[in-house]
């Protein structure tokens, strides 16, 4: 899947060291970013973070099952294209 990043949201994906909070007006692309962020974090080839490392907050259980469904199709499909990487 390839998805086209703003500046900003690119900024917020590849933000490292540090807290994050994003937020944006509804269909702003927070969900996408915020995946892709934890995408990039857990996937790192250099220093990886471990999922039970992250806090990733929503305001709904509805956007959080939704976040956990994203990211669980996003890893599925890494791994379809790579599997021998785990």
């Amino acid at each position: 899947m390839s998805v086209s990043f703003t500046d900003q949201q690119k900024q917020a994906i590849g933000a490292r060291g540090t807290s994050l909070i994003v937020s944006a007006a509804a269909g702003a692309g927070k969900t996408m970013v915020l995946v892709q962020r934890v995408i990039d974090l857990i996937c790192d080839p250099v220093d990886p973070c471990g999922v039970d490392e992250l806090l990733v907050v929503t305001f709904t259980n509805a956007a959080a099952g939704e976040m956990r469904e994203r990211i669980s199709k996003a890893l599925h499909a890494l791994l379809a294209e790579h599997p021998e990487d785990r």
